[in-house]
């Protein structure tokens, strides 16, 4: 498999190929950061993006609507359905899948990348927190898959996608935000499970998750509007993303780390997804990456 996607890369950078044409991406938090550069580039290729976000207003402090993503999106070269989706609630997801069908006549991948985040330790943990993080993290993420189920049973290039982190069962990883954990890898789980239920149906299932950390309004809230002078732009995970949503069905299962999948892919210099080109070598490693997994997971 990695011969051909070797094909793809040109000057350390990814080639769109046009497979991603005429399919429809339904894409959770595609108003800014991750999920918008995962629409982005897709867009390239003459894909329809379902933009599935709460943001329908600006907001006081994040930059961007499912409105201004659209004119994105579609000056980019793809087709645009700004959709208000808060994936907490059933009829909201229900009513864009059924929307996106009615406009784009079926769903070929899903991207679940809508998260919510909070780094707190037990004694410090709302439960209205702990539950928003579960409804939204865990649920949403069941919840969009599930809906989407039957649209990508049709589609001959079927994909879930999760923005979730590889299962390592270290205990620092649970000690510091044991809710924040249990939420993300509760998507992981989806992953594991879905990857081996959905297999009859050649729907692929995988997860990626960031080697250092991206900037993005989350990276910010942690570490401090400074911190992205030592973060990756949107575009490593967009790239990424590009990769698995672009494989076979039988590419599935696998809990990939953008750096590792890339480099098996042919890239040999990452300097140009720093924010700061200049900080390449001094990168804040992202939540559950530390440097002893740097060798493990993905099985292309």
């Amino acid at each position: 498999m990695i011969k051909n996607i070797t094909k793809m890369i040109k000057n350390n950078r990814v080639l769109n190929t046009g497979k991603l044409k005429g399919k429809t991406l339904f894409i959770t938090g595609a108003s800014r950061g991750i999920g918008k550069a995962i629409a982005l580039k897709a867009a390239a290729d003459g894909a329809n993006i379902v933009i599935a976000a709460k943001t329908a207003e600006p907001h006081p402090k994040l930059p961007g609507t499912i409105y201004t993503a659209a004119k994105e999106i579609e000056a980019a070269g793809g087709k645009a359905l700004p959709c208000i989706v808060d994936v907490r609630d059933e009829l909201q997801v229900r009513q864009a899948v059924q929307k996106a069908v009615e406009v784009f006549g079926g769903i070929d991948i899903v991207v679940n990348n809508a998260s919510a985040i909070s780094l707190t330790p037990t004694d410090k943990t709302e439960m209205k927190r702990f539950d928003l993080m579960h409804q939204i993290n865990v649920r949403g993420t069941f919840l969009v898959s599930k809906e989407c189920l039957p649209y990508l049973k049709k589609s001959d290039n079927a994909h879930i996608l999760n923005l979730s982190p590889p299962l390592y069962l270290k205990p620092h990883w649970f000690s510091k935000h044991v809710a924040y954990t249990i939420s993300k890898y509760g998507m992981s789980m989806c992953v594991l499970g879905m990857a081996e239920e959905f297999k009859s149906f050649n729907i692929a299932v995988n997860a990626l998750w960031p080697r250092y950390a991206v900037s993005t309004a989350a990276s910010a809230m942690i570490r401090g509007k400074e911190s992205s002078n030592f973060t990756r732009t949107t575009d490593i995970m967009a790239d990424s993303a590009y990769y698995i949503l672009t494989r076979g069905p039988e590419c599935t299962g696998n809990f990939f780390i953008d750096q590792k999948l890339l480099k098996q892919a042919g890239v040999t210099d990452f300097v140009h997804y720093a924010c700061k080109p200049e900080n390449a070598d001094s990168l804040y490693l992202s939540l559950f990456e530390d440097e002893e997994d740097d060798e493990v997971h993905a099985k292309l």
